[in-house]
């Protein structure tokens, strides 16, 4: 097949998904790849294994300071108008190149791509990774948001730039995706968001993990920490595993390490003043590269993963692929790659019951070593890449073959 692939991604688990599908796909079929300059190709580079790798420049547009703030909604929007235009483009270089099918990852501005707006004749699939979820979602709360006078409250509930703009991309997103030939999601639990927040039909496509990356390294001995991994933001819960660890007795407690490839600074500065007032010894890790990652898998005691809502659960995969444990919240995407009491644990989002399963796991090391392994067989039987694009690819084909169908 001749695949035509369009993504805007930053560095993270999506980027490194669509690395491991190219890197795949590229053996048997031809791809050529459409991108923005915003885009981060550095991470996980997909250009060595592609016949072409075209990059559109785009840059957001600069953001005001405060007193002239308020501005800067009217600015994010017209990016979002830049945007459409610049994939208006695209589409028409695409096109110029007849592929038999279109593969559309996010937009680290859009979210859905506008590009779907244009490629309706051609069998397009958009993999959705997630909704738009700080425009369906409220986030968790912290206390730098309280730092907010009520008047600037008052002014951001009735601000007429900010209304506009939330309307503006809620629309744009909502358009774009309905445009899509058919969507992929990465979970069952995706599945039922995009559903219900964008009343289209999502198809299961599960991701993987790459075992000749993550497994389990040799002469490799526990250090007394428990790793946690994900961007340094509101959503991934960290701070929820500090105050965990904080119900422990001291004499129980081990160090924390938290793995990002983004570092927010508001949330840094909270999480480590948490820490301090805890007395809890972390380590902030940022931009790691793989290998790093996999040492501090390898060497960790268990993993803790508490994203609120997460739409599929990479990290869990990536620890057990190295016969590490993962304690984890019962919610999203974790329900389906952490299988509890088994490869490691679920729990309600309640510090008290989440540090007695991160201590009994600490405090039993045979059990702690059977559900690593036993996370490790998983990973090998059920969520490898190679296994992953096998079923991915099977359902390229039939979108392809569906059209050809309709088109006689």
């Amino acid at each position: 097949m001749k695949i035509a692939i369009f993504h805007n991604l930053s560095s993270g688990g999506a980027k490194r998904s669509l690395f491991e599908i190219v890197k795949r796909l590229s053996r048997r079929h031809e791809i050529r790849v459409y991108s923005l300059s915003s885009a981060d190709h550095e991470f996980c580079d997909i250009r060595p294994y592609v016949e072409s790798h075209q990059v559109y420049p785009f840059q957001a547009g600069k953001l005001f300071h405060s007193p002239f703030g308020r501005l800067n909604s009217i600015i994010r929007a017209f990016d979002l108008v830049r945007l459409r235009h610049i994939n208006e483009i695209i589409s028409n270089d695409i096109k110029r190149h007849e592929p038999d099918l279109i593969f559309v990852e996010p937009c680290r501005f859009e979210n859905a791509p506008s590009l779907l707006r244009y490629i309706s004749e051609f069998a397009s699939i958009y993999y959705c990774h997630e909704p738009y979820r700080i425009l369906y979602e409220d986030a968790p709360p912290r206390p730098y948001y309280n730092g907010r006078s009520k008047l600037r409250h008052t002014l951001d509930q009735y601000d007429p730039f900010l209304t506009y703009f939330r309307n503006y991309a809620r629309n744009n997103d909502q358009l774009n995706i309905q445009k899509a030939g058919r969507v992929f999601v990465n979970s069952a639990y995706t599945k039922q968001q995009v559903e219900k927040i964008y009343h289209i039909k999502a198809e299961v496509n599960y991701l993987g993990v790459d075992t000749t990356k993550f497994k389990p390294l040799q002469y490799v001995n526990k250090s007394n920490f428990i790793l946690s991994v994900g961007s340094l933001t509101p959503l991934k819960g960290f701070d929820f595993i500090i105050r965990s660890i904080a119900m422990m007795p001291t004499s129980d407690q081990p160090a924390l390490i938290i793995a990002s490839n983004f570092s927010n600074t508001q949330e840094y500065e909270y999480l480590n003043d948490l820490a301090n007032q805890n007395h809890i010894n972390v380590q902030f890790l940022i931009g790691i590269n793989d290998e790093k990652l996999v040492e501090l898998y390898n060497n960790a005691r268990l993993t803790a993963y508490t994203p609120h809502r997460e739409p599929f659960g990479l990290v869990a995969l990536e620890s057990m692929a190295c016969a590490t444990p993962v304690v984890g919240v019962k919610e999203g995407g974790l329900f389906e790659t952490i299988r509890d009491k088994f490869t490691g644990c679920l729990t309600p989002r309640d510090e008290k019951i989440f540090a007695m399963a991160l201590l009994e796991l600490l405090k039993n090391p045979q059990k702690s070593h059977e559900y690593g392994q036993n996370g490790y067989q998983e990973v090998l039987a059920k969520w490898n890449w190679d296994s992953s694009v096998q079923n991915i690819e099977s359902n390229l084909i039939s979108v392809t073959k569906s059209i050809s169908i309709k088109a006689q």
